[in-house]
């Protein structure tokens, strides 16, 4: 191993990913299990998500790259949200059913401890140190607005400090 004198990591840590080309996408793998009805809600659905947006990433990695200091840096959206809340509004953005709800014993046969986890018990994070030391705003503040915005939002990327977006 090398010596790594001098050297500082750092590291972003992103979101759940939507938009163009990932499975969030309306031709994405996600988007098509829930519009098939195979991705319910399992238990309470009380895990919590964070969100980003694919553009959001282009703009955060710009920003560490530019003004980032060693460190962990979350890129996700403003607004962390349970699978319960989540899903039942992503449903409506590709025109399908509202997702049903399986208690988490059956969703455990089909989506194992891990699924298991992801629908209860995972939580979320925050952007707040991404905000305040890259200057960084996600364009789509909330997943909200992203799933019904699609890849086209309302309004172009930007960063609090200035520079290129």
């Amino acid at each position: 191993m090398l010596p790594a004198e001098g050297l500082e990591a750092l590291a972003l840590r992103y979101g759940n990913l939507y938009g163009p080309g990932t499975g969030f996408a309306p031709d994405g793998d996600l988007a098509e299990l829930v519009r098939r009805g195979r991705l319910p809600i399992i238990g309470d659905g009380a895990g919590v998500r964070s969100f980003v947006h694919v553009d959001d990433v282009a703009t955060a990695t710009l920003a560490a790259a530019q003004r980032g200091e060693g460190g962990v840096y979350n890129v996700v959206d403003d607004e962390p949200a349970s699978v319960s809340v989540w899903l039942p509004e992503y449903a409506p953005a590709l025109a399908a059913k509202p997702p049903r709800r399986v208690p988490a014993w059956i969703g455990r046969i089909a989506a194992g401890e891990v699924g298991i986890s992801m629908m209860t018990r995972i939580r979320g994070a925050s952007n707040e140190k991404a905000k305040r030391e890259l200057g960084w705003e996600p364009r789509y503040r909330s997943w909200r607005e992203g799933f019904r915005s699609g890849p086209d939002g309302p309004s172009p990327p930007r960063l609090r400090h200035g520079g290129p977006p």
